[in-house]
């Protein structure tokens, strides 16, 4: 039973065929997830009605790439919580039509039809969206965030504003809100079974493994002898499945929601860069808003930044299992789908094989394109030293939240 809130995919599908898949969603997230298939519907009903009280100033069209209700659940990046609170938080003077599951754009598709305005705003990686918007491979310089507490404490940080977001809506049109965060690995196929835990960066080495859209994270892949083959993510579950590819490099709840977790056997935890599943609205839409909806956009961004930030930490424990030991209950342990922790020593052998730190001059031609399009600014270094003014052994929940825009 593929379920959604203890009722069937196809029960779930008729009661959003009646009240809309926006409103069956956002009820979806607000009951027990042992309700039945009669509270859903009466929920969805509710919330329907609700949404529809008032006539919205402003309907917005969000494109979700390839996230479906089950995925929602699974990897808490807060796209359904911001639109409901956008929508509260407005009384209904802004409406969200959410559209997830590729139903209008895909990983590499979405911010590209932001900018042809056919979504007014989307979620997807920041790595699959670099296609379409180069500046977002700023964030993708190996081994510039030590941990997730780290890139959290930047996406706070009014220092974000003038070195990635501003730069972002000069040349992409594009405003970035709130992101999950985790950092990437090398996710292994079946043929690693049976195969004694990777212990070794070596041991990856000649290994032919997916990469996203990112040109940085190729980069990274490259001088650590990984291989990195282009291959859609939708297509990533059959390449490994088949061995058509090794590994794929990604985080580890994406492989939980994507499905992926019957055939990832070895999940190397590399940290070697972001694995951000961002929102963001078009600077056009933005600007039509009117400084008091502005407000309420940014504030709710805001909140869903804290929704995101304390629930997916949860979820990686409670339902992915990225964590060692693992919880018995989540996707990967009964997929049995292994954590490899490496060693300190370990990944500070990686970060010397790869990072901008130890090894500049593969990194040259990108870092001076990205210094040129933020106005003057050395990317690289200002972004790894925003990332450690905090303590490296700092938890990713207590890193403190802060309203980034406001001086």
């Amino acid at each position: 039973m593929d379920s959604k809130k203890g009722v069937s995919r196809r029960d779930f599908m008729k009661v959003a065929s009646r009240y809309g898949m926006s409103s069956t969603l956002m009820a979806a997230g607000g009951i027990a997830a042992t309700a039945s298939l009669s509270q859903l519907a009466h929920a969805a009903e509710e919330t329907d009605k609700k949404r529809y009280a008032v006539e919205p100033k402003f309907k917005l069209k969000f494109g979700a790439s390839g996230f479906s209700e089950a995925a929602l659940d699974i990897q808490k990046s807060g796209q359904l919580f911001f639109a409901r609170d956008l929508e509260e938080r407005t009384n209904g003077a802004i409406r969200v039509e959410f559209i997830g599951n590729n139903a209008i754009c895909g990983q590499t598709s979405c911010v590209k039809k932001s900018q042809q305005g056919i979504v007014d705003m989307v979620s997807a990686s920041t790595q699959n969206s670099a296609g379409a918007a180069p500046y977002l491979n700023v964030l993708d310089y190996a081994y510039m965030f030590p941990s997730r507490a780290a890139q959290f404490h930047f996406f706070y940080s009014n220092k974000s504003e003038k070195l990635f977001r501003q730069p972002l809506r000069d040349k992409h049109k594009l405003h970035f809100l709130f992101t999950h965060c985790e950092l990437r690995g090398l996710q292994m196929g079946l043929k690693y079974a049976d195969k004694p835990d990777i212990t070794s960066i070596d041991e990856l080495a000649g290994t032919k493994n997916r990469v996203t859209g990112t040109q940085l994270g190729r980069i990274a892949m490259d001088l650590m002898k990984l291989n990195p083959v282009p291959v859609a993510w939708s297509e990533t579950l059959d390449a490994l499945k088949t061995g058509l590819i090794d590994g794929a490099e990604t985080w580890a709840s994406a492989v939980a929601y994507a499905g992926m977790s019957p055939v990832v056997s070895q999940s190397v935890d590399l940290k070697f860069f972001c694995g951000t599943e961002f929102t963001g609205i078009t600077v056009p839409v933005f600007d039509k808003l009117g400084s008091d909806l502005q407000d309420d956009v940014m504030e709710s961004a805001y909140t869903a930044q804290i929704f995101t930030q304390g629930m997916n930490e949860a979820g990686m424990y409670e339902i992915t299992g990225a964590t060692n030991p693992q919880n018995p209950n989540s996707l990967f342990a009964k997929n049995k789908t292994r954590v490899i922790t490496l060693s300190d020593e370990e990944l500070l052998k990686a970060e010397k094989m790869c990072s901008p730190e130890y090894v500049p001059e593969p990194w040259e031609q990108w870092r001076e394109r990205l210094n040129k399009w933020s106005g003057g600014h050395d990317t690289y270094k200002e972004i790894y030293d925003i990332a450690r003014e905090i303590p490296k052994d700092t938890h990713a929940v207590n890193v403190k939240p802060n309203r980034w825009w406001r001086a």
